[in-house]
């Protein structure tokens, strides 16, 4: 089973080998999708983890349990066709590819199976037509 969740870091336990810790006691895989850790400040991290259902669970009150706040990641990333103007800058910041332009019709083409919602395309579109929703 897969989940993706977005943990937030107290200053406190920043410097704590979560993924270590989830692959070694809990045998789950964690592909970090996006992450903005420093020292001594509060951490974002977006995780998609996989493995066994049970240590899914016992591995995010584990989490909980040291002070780390989990959410699951329900999020989607939706793009406005009538504001899009397929200028095609969020598709050089797409990590997986899932943002591309047609080469025949230089349109943008989204493929959501591809896209682990890093927000990282956001930012880039100039017409603020990329956003996510709930």
């Amino acid at each position: 089973m897969k989940k993706r969740v977005t943990l937030t870091f107290p200053r406190s336990a920043v410097q704590m080998p979560v993924t270590y810790r989830l692959a070694k006691d809990f045998n789950i895989a964690a592909n970090i999708i996006r992450a903005q850790v420093a020292p001594n400040q509060v951490g974002k991290v977006v995780l998609e983890l996989s493995g066994d259902i049970d240590q899914l669970e016992a591995s995010l009150e584990w989490m909980r349990s040291q002070s780390i706040e989990v959410s699951l990641a329900s999020r989607e990333i939706v793009i406005d066709d009538q504001s899009c103007v397929d200028c095609g800058l969020c598709t050089g910041v797409c990590p997986t590819e899932a943002l591309s332009l047609d080469p025949d019709s230089f349109r943008l083409m989204f493929r959501r199976s591809r896209c682990v919602v890093c927000e990282q395309c956001i930012p880039s579109c100039p017409v603020q037509a990329i956003a996510t929703n709930f």
